[in-house]
């Protein structure tokens, strides 16, 4: 596992006490409460929603959301979004979704917005779906061969491997691209390329969907891929309903 995954932040400021003494530790304590209880997902209970757990004993089919160093964060948040609107409100549907990383602690995104992780890589329960967002963070591990390690083991058990963003410079550079259509960020495709010329590259899709494989574009692109993640998986009346709850029906003001 790359250092810069597993590294400890230090809580900083005069108001936090310096990061030192009794001050830093109750925030420490208060942090690790909220990451443990307020972070995790939802359980459905008799009565409403209640703070619940995901372990791999989780029921339901998995859907993770791979979380690392300073990825982009509307590449997992979007997705996060539709998927656990859908996840929680329609359980009838069978599925679950939870966040992961190398550790199993939060990590912080491209922009500074620190994103909890329910469960370590080592601890997640099998997955139907993975999704490997992009950012920033991804260009260390195209050159970490742990990590590549990983992305190939989860192609040979997970049925659908999807990305967002520059997630799918990971894909290619683990060699899960080769000689498919794909895509990524618009600002990546030259790189893209340049990983493994042989993918077939899609530059003008918003997601490009090849059975076992979905690539989506850049950043908010995420989100009209997830949508369609869950019109493939529960259909377009539940891709509809989902879309309708997170009040999602984009007019570009600009």
């Amino acid at each position: 596992m790359p250092e810069h995954l597993g590294r400890d932040r230090q809580v900083e400021g005069h108001h936090l006490g310096q990061g030192q003494g009794h001050d830093a530790m109750h925030v420490h304590h208060f942090a690790e409460s909220l990451r443990k209880r307020a972070l995790l997902p939802l359980a459905h209970q008799p009565g409403g929603w209640q703070a619940g757990s995901v372990t791999n004993d989780s029921p339901g089919r998995q859907i993770g959301i791979l979380l690392f160093e300073d990825v982009e964060e509307l590449d997992a948040v979007g997705p996060w979004e539709v998927l656990a609107h859908w996840t929680r409100h329609y359980p009838e549907d069978g599925y679950a979704v939870s966040c992961l990383s190398a550790d199993g602690r939060p990590v912080t995104g491209a922009k500074g917005l620190v994103l909890g992780a329910h469960l370590a890589t080592a601890e997640a329960p099998p997955l139907e779906v993975l999704l490997h967002p992009g950012g920033s963070g991804t260009r260390p591990l195209l050159r970490d061969p742990a990590h590549l390690d990983w992305v190939r083991a989860q192609r040979a058990t997970v049925p659908l491997m999807t990305s967002v963003c520059t997630g799918a410079l990971v894909y290619a550079a683990a060699g899960l691209l080769r000689g498919r259509p794909a895509t990524t960020y618009w600002g990546a495709l030259d790189e893209l390329a340049e990983l493994d010329p042989s993918v077939r590259i899609r530059p003008d899709e918003r997601w490009v969907d090849d059975g076992d494989l979905i690539t989506s574009a850049g950043v908010s692109a995420g989100i009209d891929m997830a949508l369609h993640l869950v019109d493939r998986l529960a259909g377009t009346a539940r891709a509809r309903q989902v879309r309708r709850g997170i009040q999602y029906d984009p007019h570009p003001p600009v």
